[in-house]
């Protein structure tokens, strides 16, 4: 007889065989015949949990016949994935006590929340935060209404489960929370419940390479647990389908060493898992102590688990004549009970009598005492561990005095400075305060020293634990920098997991190419709003993003590497988590960087330029203007005592640079016409304060803007973006320009150009918009147009801009 999967199928546990009958512990059977009983009986806990949560309103302990009226009226969730993550629990449960593990548990499955809802509410964890969850027949009951159930919980792990740090609900991103989780945290094991539907996603295939960079000494241990179940919503599973020989060949090339636990009877898959996890255990601890006390310094090969389970296991094998156990029929409801199939309350009953209860639970509901001994104590409960609650060990970083890194601006326009490479020299310095708490990562792919943040490469390396040739740079098996895999994924994968259990880190990433992680990005906001309403979840520390080589500035590589929409992807999300800076100049970004860093529980991001560039602010002006977010910069303007005929508004640095140098134009031409130039820091202050935190009220806008003067707008990104945030102002006279999906590998201001972002279409606009600038306005839009023209030509012969757009400096005399 095989099962589903075609795999050798041993007679299963009849349930009838008393605890003398059962194997004594020894190499190959390394549990005792009792613990053997009460391991299976704990997981038949878990599962009989995992049903009632699934399926049940009432009568949470059968103690009378079940009714339809006992179950949901409807039943939306997943089992498939369940059994298999009850028993991994349950053996984790095990090793963690024996050895004394800090351990802590990422189920990478989508849908597994019944399991570990229900594990746990066994070890005590969820009654705890959650007190009227009680222990007893009571509680059971709240504990299966609330799942998937209006005002209750949701189906995946999420935020709402204690011991997680992991979203469940979109499939990909288990593995790199665990390496996130375990850098700097060298007690730390990680056990990580990898789908074989969630291997067949790209982020999660790319983190096997994670170990890589993994170091033995300084770094805990992450062991992933391949659950091969065969199956998905309604497709097979690649891994599961391939020989024994490949995926072995797979598992190996990727640099891991697998193990294996096949089968579908549970005494000799208890047996089977407990012995393989006393060998992974060893494994991972002679690893690190060969590397910590002995010194060996070979990469290694670091061990893993394949267990290879039917989907639904000990479910229903048949429903309606049609197999359901080791299919993929099993994977969400495997049987359907509503009032359209009312013959099937029956096998409900019979299925989870199968668990027998009795055995398991007192008259009162609570679980008996000799099974809820199995469960770690205190904080190694992996419901308990502070490592899944981050905010409760995180610390304040160290943060050096942003004012000593300052560009020093003698006047406005007055110097050229890269952002950037500024803002690096303060990170190289956070970096070196916080070498002793290893408490700060920065990640990016390979983009560290592209966008000139090197800096931080005079204090720390590179981590790699690869191969190392005699020209590479900055490579060393420990260091705070995580850059050396192109994969985003991957960065943002790592530096959540080491966000959420309590650390600090930025990410720093070509504009163009942060998309690649929009739906990461998705999932990370949705967690923080959903802690955000959970008091006992802590506050951790800030996502950052440093957005740089960005749109207006491309040089070799054109329309590829142009596209700022990630800014319009992120304040589609809560108000109360996103925050985006543009700060125009060196000093503004490191007072925005200093303050972003101070954060918590907030997505920041930050759009920087790596180009020379004139510097406008004083550092102490920097600060008085990003603490606004929005001000008139009155140096630039001159409608000082009078009301502007026009408000030339500009937030970040390249369209700052094309309002100051329209602005001059317009008062060497046009000196009687009145200016106002506006620059924004923080584009939520756009928004209305009802809608935004730091949005501003109507009469501060109104203030700023004028009810009823022409705006023109320079954006770095997509105009439509402003109209958004602004749509409901007085003021409606608004005429944005930004980026319209225009570009080529062209000179910095030929990009403008293409977009009618420059200085001259900025200065035709307030000409087409301000009424009574009569001859002398149409003779500047001449010239204007004019000036275009000579722009094209020149670029076309000489490959570069106009010396008078390459030399411009703002006219301090004005």
């Amino acid at each position: 007889m095989t099962t589903a999967n075609g795999h050798p199928s041993v007679a299963v546990l009849d349930g009838e065989r008393s605890p003398a009958d059962m194997p004594t512990a020894s190499a190959s059977a390394p549990l005792s015949a009792q613990l053997l009983d009460r391991i299976d009986r704990y997981w038949r806990a878990a599962n009989y949990l995992s049903v009632g949560q699934l399926y049940l309103y009432d009568n949470p302990l059968l103690k009378r016949p079940l009714e339809l009226s006992d179950v949901k009226p409807l039943v939306v969730g997943h089992w498939g994935t369940t059994p298999g993550q009850n028993f991994i629990y349950v053996h984790l449960n095990r090793v963690i006590t024996e050895h004394e593990l800090d351990m802590i548990y990422v189920a990478g499955p989508g849908h597994g929340g019944p399991a570990l809802v229900g594990n746990t509410y066994l070890e005590g964890s969820y009654s705890e935060i959650y007190p009227n969850v009680s222990q007893d027949e009571l509680g059971l009951k709240r504990l299966f209404t609330q799942f998937s159930f209006p005002g209750g919980i949701s189906s995946h792990v999420a935020p709402t489960t204690p011991g997680s740090i992991h979203e469940g609900g979109e499939l990909g991103y288990s593995l790199s929370h665990a390496f996130g989780a375990v850098f700097d945290n060298p007690e730390l094991i990680v056990s990580c419940v990898v789908g074989d539907g969630e291997a067949e996603t790209g982020p999660l295939a790319t983190a096997w390479q994670s170990t890589k960079f993994l170091n033995p000494v300084s770094d805990g241990a992450v062991l992933p647990i391949l659950h091969l179940n065969g199956y998905k919503i309604s497709n097979p599973t690649v891994l599961a389908r391939i020989e024994r020989e490949e995926l072995d060949q797979f598992i190996r090339g990727c640099g891991w060493t697998p193990h294996y636990v096949e089968g579908d009877d549970p005494e000799t898959m208890h047996q089977l898992m407990a012995g393989t996890l006393d060998t992974v255990i060893e494994e991972i601890g002679e690893i690190q102590l060969s590397a910590r006390e002995h010194g060996e310094t070979t990469r290694p090969r670091w061990p893993m688990i394949v267990l290879r389970s039917p989907k639904g296991w000990t479910g229903p094998k048949v429903v309606d004549g049609v197999q359901v156990e080791g299919t993929f029929r099993a994977h969400q409801v495997p049987l359907l009970v509503d009032e359209t199939h009312p013959e099937h309350v029956a096998q409900l009953e019979s299925w989870m009598q199968s668990y027998r209860a009795q055995e398991l639970f007192d008259d009162d509901g609570r679980l008996l005492p000799e099974l809820a001994e199995l469960a770690p104590k205190g904080l190694r409960r992996m419901g308990a561990n502070p490592h899944a609650n981050g905010g409760l060990l995180l610390r304040d970083l160290r943060l050096p005095d942003f004012h000593a890194h300052a560009l020093a601006v003698p006047a406005p326009g007055a110097v050229e400075g890269q952002d950037t490479l500024v803002l690096g020299s303060y990170l190289r310095e956070v970096v070196a305060l916080n070498q002793p708490e290893r408490n700060f990562r920065l990640v990016g792919p390979d983009e560290t020293v592209s966008n000139l943040l090197g800096a931080v490469f005079e204090v720390t390396s590179r981590q790699w634990e690869g191969r190392v040739e005699p020209l590479d740079e900055f490579l060393a098996p420990a260091g705070q920098v995580l850059d050396s895999m192109l994969s985003e994924h991957q960065c943002q994968g790592w530096l959540e997991g080491y966000l959420l259990t309590g650390r600090h880190g930025l990410f720093n990433c070509y504009e163009a190419f942060i998309h690649i992680v929009d739906s990461m990005f998705n999932q990370h906001a949705k967690w923080l709003k959903v802690t955000k309403e959970l008091p006992w979840r802590r506050p951790i520390a800030s996502l950052n993003y440093v957005l740089a080589s960005h749109v207006w500035q491309q040089d070799h590589n054109g329309f590829t590497h142009q596209d700022p929409g990630f800014l319009d992807h992120v304040v589609n999300k809560k108000a109360d988590i996103v925050r985006v800076y543009l700060p125009p100049d060196a000093n503004c970004l490191l007072s925005v960087a200093n303050h972003c860093l101070n954060t918590r529980n907030y997505v920041n991001v930050i759009v920087a330029g790596k180009h020379p560039a004139p510097q406008w602010l004083t550092m102490d002006e920097a600060v008085v203007h990003c603490t606004q977010g929005v001000g008139i910069w009155s140096w630039a303007s001159n409608d000082q005592g009078s009301e502007p005929d026009v408000v030339m508004a500009c937030c970040g640095d390249t369209p700052t640079l094309e309002v100051l140098a329209a602005v001059s134009i317009l008062r060497d031409e046009l000196p009687d016409l009145k200016v106002r130039v506006v620059n924004v820091v923080d584009l939520m202050k756009l928004q209305s304060e009802s809608e935004h935190p730091h949005g501003l009220s109507d009469r501060d806008y109104d203030s700023l803007f004028t009810t009823d003067k022409h705006i023109i707008f320079a954006f770095h990104g997509y105009p439509s973006l402003i109209h958004r945030l602004t749509y409901r102002r007085h003021n409606r006279d608004l005429h944005v320009r930004g980026y319209n999906e225009e570009g080529t590998i062209t000179t910095a201001f030929d990009m403008r150009v293409q977009n009618d972002l420059d200085r001259f279409h900025l200065v035709q606009d307030v000409i087409d918009r301000v009424p009574g600038l009569g001859a002398a306005g149409s003779y500047l839009k001449q010239s204007m147009q004019d000036k275009l023209v000579q722009h094209n030509q020149y670029i076309d012969r000489h490959g570069q801009d106009l010396p008078e757009i390459r030399n411009w400096k703002w006219d301090q005399t004005r």
